[in-house]
């Protein structure tokens, strides 16, 4: 007999009280509940997780980065004390990696004031372990102090909750969970006004309204306060329609509505409208180019290379394949974004305008 999971069971009580769920609360509930929710008690990163992150794949994706942190701490002057921010850590290798490669950096850092965007009580545990007491935590970026700042945000914008609509009957419905007869979770439709041009029966179109809110709010940072934001992410260059949400749950894709709090729930990030909120809260922006583009610029090759020779053979190949998972025209190198945001008045990054 099927077991349903804790969470299942709240859901399924919390619709039969108030009706369907829209699919931005259902994906908040399943990512973030205070018990239940995927992020919250687990690490669910590596071969033993679910997933793995660029930064768990090779040292040299955080490496790179920290040398990009370092230029552009020069851009904004070297201060004497900046926050160095990560949104959404993991398990703080990306932090680990950048602090290690920025250890060439004059003053960087003794400069550095290291903030972590984390709401899980289970992965602050593994970046504390791995990153040192010299941490201060947030539960959201409104808690961040004033001051220059370089933020890194690498899969973090996926995992922010949206909502879906699709095309039904001449008009948009808003996509929603429901019950079946047997009081199984299933996807519905409701009627919702929607100002947007009509389109093919079944089209779906998906929104972020809170991933576009946390942009805007980061744009408006970088307008009144200097800093350099990075964001690396899976998703398009320019705003398509389509289903992107996806769930993942040892190393398989599944159902959405598959054992809810024990899969990761994400969708693909559309540049174009996030570049946009950047800009509405007042930054200026770069990108997206390819994470390919982006790491051999970077100096992708160089450091494997560089590795390799003082690797045996069987580690030799490792990084050989490492190295064709972040950067391969058919693994993570294409279908991965990276953008710049930043201050008015700052000049552009590198790699951002380079051929």
């Amino acid at each position: 007999m099927r077991k349903s999971t804790p969470l299942e069971d709240l859901i399924v009580a919390m619709i039969r009280e108030d009706g369907p769920m829209p699919i931005d609360r259902y994906m908040a509930l399943c990512l973030g509940h205070p018990v239940h929710g995927y992020y919250m008690s687990r690490d669910p990163f590596g071969p033993d997780g679910d997933f793995i992150t660029a930064p768990e794949i090779s040292q040299i994706f955080g490496e790179l980065i920290g040398v990009w942190c370092a230029a552009a701490f020069q851009a904004l002057g070297a201060p004497r004390h900046f926050l160095l921010v990560e949104l959404g850590p993991g398990r703080g290798t990306l932090m680990s990696d950048i602090l290690r490669a920025t250890k060439v950096m004059p003053g960087f850092r003794e400069a550095a004031e290291i903030h972590l965007v984390e709401t899980s009580p289970a992965l602050r545990k593994l970046q504390a372990g791995k990153l040192g007491p010299a941490v201060t935590w947030h539960e959201s970026i409104e808690s961040l102090p004033e001051g220059p700042a370089i933020i890194i945000a690498n899969e973090f914008f996926d995992a922010l909750p949206i909502s879906q609509y699709e095309f039904h009957d001449g008009r948009w419905m808003e996509r929603r969970i429901g019950l079946n007869a047997g009081d199984r979770l299933v996807i519905g439709r409701s009627a919702f006004p929607l100002a947007e041009p009509p389109a093919v029966e079944g089209t779906i179109l998906e929104l972020a309204p809170i991933r576009a809110a946390v942009a805007r709010a980061l744009g408006e940072r970088l307008a009144h306060s200097p800093g350099i934001a990075l964001i690396v992410d899976y998703g398009h260059p320019a705003s398509a329609q389509g289903d992107t949400l996806q769930a993942v749950r040892r190393h398989k894709f599944c159902s959405i509505l598959d054992r809810p709090g024990e899969a990761d729930l994400t969708s693909h990030v559309d540049f174009e409208r996030l570049g946009q909120a950047f800009r509405d809260g007042g930054a200026v922006t770069f990108g997206p180019v390819t994470q390919r583009h982006y790491l051999h610029a970077m100096g992708l090759e160089a450091r494997a290379d560089s590795l390799a020779r003082k690797a045996r053979l069987p580690e030799r190949k490792i990084i050989a394949r490492a190295t064709e998972r972040l950067a391969g025209e058919n693994q993570m190198g294409n279908l991965f974004k990276v953008m710049a945001a930043l201050s008015p008045g700052l000049p552009t990054p590198y790699p951002f305008g380079s051929p």
